[in-house]
Parts: C-alpha cells; structure tokens; sequence
C-alpha cells in the first residue's frame, strides 16, 4: 500500500537514500511533510504503518537511511562503537535533505516537521540545538541528555569534556521554542528514561510556554529490551505521533 504513494530518490550533495511519500502526487498540492530517521541496524521502510498513517491524514513524509544503513550499508556502522559517528554525520546532513525538498513544488518547506527513534532521535535533538526551519518535532526511545548514555559504547571514545560539549542538554540557550512531542518506555533497557525524563524538565524551564513540551510515558509494552517499536503500545504511539503532526503542520 505504502508502496503506491512512495519514491525512491537520492538527495543532497552526499546523495542520501530517501523514501519520499505524498497523499497524491498528481495532486499538484504542495503539503506539509516530516523528515524521519530510523533507529541503529534498522532501515528507513521499517516501519510503513507510520507513514502510511500520515499520509491520510495529509502529511508528506521524507524518511531516510541513516549513514551506513539501508541502501547505504557498511557493517562497521551498525556497530554500538559506531552510533555516535551515525548521529553526528546524520545531524549535518539534514541541512541537505531541507535543502533538496525544499526545491520540490510537492513539499511545503514552511510546514515542515522532524523526528526519529532512538539514534535518529538523537540526530533530531541534535539539530534543533541551533537555528534551523523545523514547526515541530516528534522523538521515540532517544534522549537529549547524553551525559547520562556515557556508559554506552557509542561514548567510550569520549571524555567528559568531549560529552559536555556535545550534550543538547547544555546547548538549550539556542533552542527555538517549538512543539516538542517524546515517547518512552519507562522501563527502556538502552536508553534510560530518567535521562529523558531529565532533558524534558530542562526544555519545558527554557520555555515559555512549557505546555509545548509533552513526554509521553508507557510502562511495560513488551517490546525487545523495551525499546524498539512500543510493542503492545506501537499503535497508540503512532496515532498520537499523527495527530501531533497533524494539529500543527495542517
């Protein structure tokens, strides 16, 4: 079904593999649309419920491979060493991924959302820690507040000082004031909720309208390691994540 609505491309300058969905190409409607990055050792078709519910709701989707992933696949890359290389190379190529949709008459770069899991949500955390063009954006399983996954491989490499300046949780001061939606499992075995939990209180003291910000907590949803696709709670989750678009970007 996704299959219909969906193209294959490849964009920006680092051609990045790109699933690009519209509610009807030959509408010639030019519609709001969500850049999505997946999770590590995954790829960017994981998951076309998600897409295919925003796409009747009207909302475009631009999902991607995250560097050596999917269509660009190096085994090294989808090592846990290697996630903190994933997320930095995936947090400076999403300018480009702006910049090539936003040339595209069936995408409204003024109604533009962002979002990802786990390390795709950390690339999007990551991005919005300075000016960028995003109305909102909405994180799965991931975590602003890196200091407290330093025990995590992807950081072993990293001393504190190298942590500290990476960390969005110390890079609040040039965080535009946006619709922040989170999801969690509280018990998550890879990403600790307390430090979401943590980064969410610091966004909404940043903001001035601290009601924009709204983590979304489950409890045992019996998905591996509690992490991975919200198990029994995937299709709330998803439904939520929709209408949040939906309300902003339509």
């Amino acid at each position: 079904m996704l299959r219909k609505q969906a193209r294959w491309e490849r964009i920006g300058t680092n051609a990045i593999p790109a699933l690009l969905a519209h509610p009807d190409w030959d509408s010639g409607e030019s519609v709001p649309f969500v850049i999505w990055m997946h999770g590590r050792t995954v790829n960017k078709e994981l998951d076309p419920g998600r897409y295919l519910r925003w796409i009747r709701a009207g909302i475009g989707v631009c999902a991607v491979d995250l560097p050596g992933h999917g269509e660009r696949f190096i085994k090294t890359m989808q090592e846990p060493e290697a996630a903190l290389e994933v997320v930095l190379q995936m947090t400076e190529e999403i300018d480009q991924i702006v910049a090539t949709i936003g040339e595209m008459k069936e995408f409204d770069s003024k109604r533009m959302g962002i979002g990802g899991m786990s390390v795709g949500g950390m690339a999007a955390i990551a991005r919005l820690c300075s000016d960028h063009p995003f109305r909102c954006a909405s994180v799965e399983a991931t975590s602003g507040s890196w200091n407290d996954q330093k025990h995590r491989p992807m950081f072993r490499d990293c001393d504190e000082n190298d942590i500290a300046t990476l960390n969005p949780l110390n890079r609040l001061e040039h965080w535009r004031e946006i619709p922040f939606q989170a999801f969690h499992a509280r018990y998550d075995e890879w990403v600790p909720y307390e430090g979401q939990k943590r980064f969410i209180e610091a966004l909404r003291n940043h903001y001035l309208q601290p009601e924009l910000v709204e983590i979304i907590t489950y409890e045992h949803t019996g998905a591996p390691f509690e992490h991975a696709g919200f198990g029994k709670m995937a299709a709330d989750a998803k439904q939520r994540q929709t209408e949040f678009f939906a309300s902003i970007l339509l």
